[in-house]
């Protein structure tokens, strides 16, 4: 891609947005070298990853890569031979660490980001790395006595050492024949040992080495001769803790650099995933949707390339003050001339497709309606802004002319080329001859361009060559300023007489200014008027025709709603009378029962109440032939389709359309697919929030491969002598199966031990999604070494 493009286009800029989201210089990186891809697969690509990242995110907000650090140096230096120090020790750790707790996040929701996830399969850390630092250092960076066993010796002698040391000395400086020779009675340190201090006259009277004296000379610094032997044997301690922790380090540093290759490519899947998590966080502030990305299909007048940008908005301007503009050309036009006042927005319409273009390539969401759709472009060429040049002697139009031939150079089918002012700074006849075969040129060569110019010759170029269409930017007659909306179709109008008349411009000097107009050009204004206002005219009944057609649709909503309403009351009302004779004919039956027992007790004949029965019979047979309850199935604004919000009335539950045929849908509801007849689905209110189209779109290419139940993986699972890592990983694919597979509760086996596997678990337990409790395990079952967690 062309990079003087990049820079005229202020490409650099929106990346540094995006670099602005990075959680770590890794995808900082990434994202100031990203360059948008010629490739249609890639690009496609970019763009699924970035909406995986959007639908994650719109599951889980907080997914991110955690603790993760810039670890490349010191990895880099373990690899060759180096030894780190225990804070780059630490942020190893704590980036192995963010990166297996992201892994774990993308595979359980492997299913709905299949891209993210085979990205996230390189994350998982080397074996035995983690642990080794975590049983070696503490959170501070401290070597811990856990680290060996020889530095747990040795610091156990050292705490001996030292404690007989002060021992000796608080004794000496306690003796009464000693301490009115002391300045203080004080232990202190000179030079790593300890000593106390004399005062300078009784200089000799304690047998001892002299380490130090005070600024003044009254005070002597003696390390007494009867702890030289104890002083000697805490340093050498002192030491042999050093030349351990100094061993530990480098064992920790070889383990590191044996791994290397491995930690630098799990620190590249981290940028890049952080960067699809950038992505889409960018493209969430922006409101952007994602294009569609179609194929370059050439045919013999058409270079075979699309432009379709609907509500573009410039994404370095702000979205509450910018003006979305369309932009379309069609299986007709591939070229575009925009024509309109200065400052009217032509400038900022060339750099707003252009960008959208490069953005695309690169992955990135636009700030764009929904429906949108772009090819995938092999270079795009701009020539936009002052090209002058003191240091290489070119004026404005060298410095344009300069550039325009080398984008001529090297443009061609699959290009874009995006030219402002073309033929400016220069004579005006002459400017708008080599203008306008320029634009001939490229339509000729048929390459998809946009121009923006101020010359008529190229609206009535554009008017009547194939290929290629007019547009202008909309001027506001009334208060005379830009709308900064683009008009397609349409070119702009000279407004120059107008605006002068408006602003108090004499009449006599007006009138000489139209006649020394050409007729052809005055006729062609007036008709240029004409077509304005009727397109006002044509633009003001369609918005009340929308208006008139809102407010029927929301009266019809209304009315339906009532309908609704109605029919749930009339169905309610004759329910309860359905109820009600059921009631009384079931009290009916009792008291006959009852009538039919006194009888026989009294030795009655039973025919006195035949008639009574008959008539019960009747009643029996009228309230079951009771027409049933029909369900209101409220009318639908459109035919139900993947991904709408749905009620099951059987369960009474909102849920999500996964899959359909003619009788019956797919609805997920939480973690369960049901299959339901439609007229047990229920549309939701129209308040409740629509189903977002990244959503949708994801639901619809995972419906196929969807899994409603699981065989059982059984009720144990026996990680025993496994690592905690390894432990891990095995527990949450358990879960995950046993939770899917309905199971009500499952033990897992860990053992005793030292505990820290039992420890892990637990934990573990404690986060999941699926656990809602657990409990030790019973004696029968294994005490504590058996954990049973009971699902949700």
């Amino acid at each position: 891609m062309n990079e003087k493009t990049l820079r005229t286009l202020e490409f650099d800029k929106v990346l540094e947005r995006l670099a602005g989201y990075a959680a770590f210089p890794i995808s900082a990186e990434l994202a100031r070298r990203l360059r948008p891809t010629t490739s249609l697969e890639k690009a496609r690509y970019r763009q699924t990853l970035t909406r995986e990242a959007r639908l994650l995110l719109s599951i889980q907000s907080d997914v991110s890569i955690g603790g993760a650090r810039d670890v490349r140096v010191p990895v880099d230096l373990a690899a060759r031979g180096g030894v780190l120090d225990p804070v780059d020790l630490l942020a190893v750790k704590n980036t192995l660490v963010a990166a297996r707790t992201l892994g774990r996040t993308l595979e359980h929701h492997a299913e709905r980001v299949p891209h993210m996830a085979e990205i996230g399969r390189r994350l998982p850390p080397p074996a035995g790395v983690v642990d080794a630092i975590s049983r070696a250092l503490s959170e501070s960076g401290e070597v811990l006595d856990s680290a060996s066993t020889r530095l747990a010796a040795i610091r156990s002698e050292l705490k001996v050492a030292h404690q007989r040391l002060l021992a000796k000395l608080e004794h000496m400086i306690n003796d009464p024949q000693v301490a009115p020779m002391l300045q203080e009675a004080i232990i202190t340190q000179r030079s790593g040992r300890y000593v106390i201090p004399l005062r300078a006259e009784f200089k000799g009277r304690i047998h001892s080495l002299i380490h130090d004296q005070s600024a003044s000379g009254a005070t002597l610094f003696i390390e007494p001769l009867a702890v030289v032997d104890l002083n000697n044997q805490y340093h050498e301690l002192q030491l042999e803790e050093r030349d351990e922790v100094r061993r530990i380090l480098t064992a920790l540093s070889n383990l590191i650099g044996e791994h290397a290759a491995r930690i630098q490519d799990i620190l590249a899947a981290l940028g890049e995933l952080d960067l699809t998590l950038m992505c889409a966080r960018y493209a969430d502030d922006l409101r952007a949707a994602e294009p569609e990305l179609v194929e370059i299909r050439p045919t013999a007048k058409h270079p075979g390339t699309t432009i379709r940008l609907l509500q573009a908005r410039h994404p370095l301007l702000s979205p509450e003050s910018v003006v979305p503009v369309d932009v379309v050309l069609d299986q007709a036009n591939f070229g575009l001339v925009i024509t309109g006042p200065n400052t009217g927005g032509k400038t900022v319409t060339l750099k707003t497709v252009g960008l959208m273009v490069l953005m695309a390539q690169c992955g990135l969401h636009l700030p764009v309606q929904s429906g949108s759709a772009l090819s995938v472009f092999r270079n795009v060429f701009a020539d936009i802004g002052d090209e002058q040049s003191i240091e290489q002697s070119l004026s404005t139009f060298s410095g344009h002319i300069h550039n325009i031939v080398r984008i001529l150079r090297f443009a061609d089918r699959t290009s874009l080329v995006l030219l402002d002012e073309l033929g400016a700074g220069t004579d005006p006849q002459e400017g708008s001859a080599l203008a306008r075969a320029l634009l001939a040129y490229l339509i000729q060569r048929r390459i998809t361009c946009l121009v923006a110019t101020h010359y008529p010759e190229l609206k009535a170029f554009a008017h009547t060559t194939p290929g290629i269409t007019n547009a202008s930017m909309e001027f506001d007659l009334q208060t005379l300023r830009p709308t900064y909306r683009l008009l397609m179709g349409l070119p702009g109008r000279s407004n120059a007489l107008l605006i002068a008349e408006r602003l108090g411009m004499p009449k006599e000097v007006l009138e000489t200014a139209r006649s020394a107009l050409d007729p052809q050009d005055l006729r062609a204004e007036d008709l240029l008027d004409e077509i304005h206002r009727q397109r006002n005219l044509a633009q003001q009944a369609r918005r009340t025709a929308e208006q008139a057609q809102r407010e029927a649709e929301k009266l019809r909503a209304e009315l339906e709603k009532r309908l609704e309403q109605i029919e749930d009351e009339r169905q309610s009302v004759l329910e309860e009378a359905h109820r009600k004779s059921e009631e009384e004919l079931a009290a009916l039956r009792e008291e006959i029962e009852t009538l039919r027992r006194e009888l026989k007790r009294a030795r009655q004949p039973l025919e006195v109440l035949k008639p009574l029965q008959e008539q019960v019979e009747a009643l029996e047979t009228v309230v079951e032939q009771a027409p049933p309850r029909r369900r209101h199935v409220k009318a639908r604004s459109r035919p139900l389709q993947i991904g709408d919000r749905v009620r099951l009335r059987t369960l009474d539950k909102v849920g999500l359309i996964t899959d359909m045929d003619e009788d019956e849908l797919e609805v997920q509801i939480g973690a369960l697919r049901v299959r339901a007849k439609k007229e047990d689905i229920q549309s939701t209110d129209e308040n409740e929030p629509e189903t977002p189209t990244i959503l949708r779109r994801t639901i619809e290419s995972a419906a196929p491969q969807a899994i409603v139940l699981r065989p059982s993986p059984g009720v144990e699972l026996d990680v025993r002598g496994q690592r905690a890592d390894d432990a891990l990983d095995e527990l949450e694919r358990y879960l995950e199966q046993a939770y899917l597979a309905g199971l009500p509760y499952v033990r897992i086996i860990h053992g005793k031990g030292t505990g820290r596997l039992r420890q892990v678990i637990r934990q573990a337990l404690d986060r999941s999604s699926y656990v809602e409790r657990w409990e030790i395990g019973l004696e029968s079952e294994g005490g504590e070494g058996v954990t049973v967690a009971h699902f949700k």
